[in-house]
């Protein structure tokens, strides 16, 4: 699975302005609307929350990846921010976020969405590749730098 089979490039902020989970969830959750990728905003961001309720989707190191399932969609869509400054995003580590990864996936979709979380997780764990998404200067340089680890993980 290729996290470009998912993410759009239209959907990728470099400068997200939230300064709580909430707002960043929302900032998120607009790139997908704006995209065409979901209807219902308000829908989303209440499914996102809960999820959060059930623990934090920051799992340290600067990374937080909020996901949830919904009936509004048909397939597993995604949209990426970062935050300059960090916000609390009850991570695991205590300490600020900055590069956040959201999952939208179809209610009834459990290998997809947890396949993609995996292959996720495993490369923004790679202090190299962060570090490379922290310096990207546009959503362009970003989506490309997500293009070519994809490739190389083939």
């Amino acid at each position: 699975m290729r996290i470009i089979d998912f993410l759009s490039e239209k959907c990728i902020s470099t400068n997200l302005k939230g300064r709580n989970k909430r707002e960043v969830l929302e900032e998120l959750v607009d790139l997908l609307v704006k995209a065409g990728e979901i209807e219902d905003k308000e829908e989303m961001v209440k499914v996102l929350l809960e999820r959060e309720k059930l623990g934090s989707t920051g799992i340290g190191e600067g990374i937080g990846i909020p996901h949830g399932k919904t009936k509004t969609v048909k397939k597993l869509v995604a949209a990426f921010g970062r935050s300059e400054k960090g916000i609390d995003f009850d991570s695991l580590d205590g300490e600020p976020a900055y590069l956040f990864f959201l999952m939208v996936a179809p209610q009834d979709s459990a290998g997809p969405h947890l396949k993609a979380l995996a292959r996720i997780s495993r490369l923004l764990k790679e202090k190299d590749f962060r570090e490379e998404l922290m310096r990207a200067q546009s959503p362009e340089v970003l989506f490309a730098a997500i293009r070519r680890k994809d490739e190389e993980g083939k």
